[in-house]
């Protein structure tokens, strides 16, 4: 695998075959965090834009991995005792590895290269929001060192969303 690059909008086609990829996987696997509303070419093209889309590619270029780090957070998240009340808390949202490359330490390094970009920013943290019904997510971000805040809910999903932070 290459090195993690900052992904533009000519990546929009391979970066959303990744989602989609993911998402039929989960969806297989009894997991409905994802599907054909989210996350769609509107909130993908968006972070393109803004040139907070992060990939990873294998060796002929194809995105097999991708992280969007920014600042922004959902409302849902003002009422939850973050430790970081005063610094700059940086956010990783989409994290995802597509299928035929997971197990290959590619999110860790994600995760690893999300920090490192929150702490060049300015971030005093990280703040992000997994999927219950994805156990495998929440463990990898356990085994990061990030700590459990509190539970917010997003419409349409039937289980709520772990929400976890990590000083920088």
């Amino acid at each position: 695998m290459s090195a993690i690059l900052q992904l533009t909008e000519q990546d929009l086609p391979d970066l959303r075959a990744l989602y989609r990829s993911v998402a039929a996987v989960l969806r297989a696997n009894g997991v409905r965090q994802w599907d054909r509303f989210y996350p769609n070419r509107f909130v993908i093209r968006g972070d393109l834009k803004r040139e907070t889309a992060f990939g990873a590619c294998d060796g002929n270029g194809r995105i097999v991995g991708a992280v969007v780090v920014d600042r922004r957070q959902t409302g849902r998240y003002s009422g939850l005792p973050w430790s970081d009340r005063a610094g700059e808390p940086a956010c990783i949202h989409r994290l995802a590895v597509h299928p035929e490359h997971q197990g290959r330490g590619i999110g860790k390094r994600l995760l690893q290269f999300a920090e490192q970009r929150a702490r060049e920013t300015g971030g005093t943290s990280i703040r992000l929001d997994v999927y219950t019904g994805n156990p495998g997510a929440v463990e990898l971000y356990r085994r990061a060192g990030y700590a459990e805040v509190g539970t917010i809910r997003f419409p349409l999903r039937k289980e709520p969303y772990l929400c976890m932070e990590k000083r920088l």
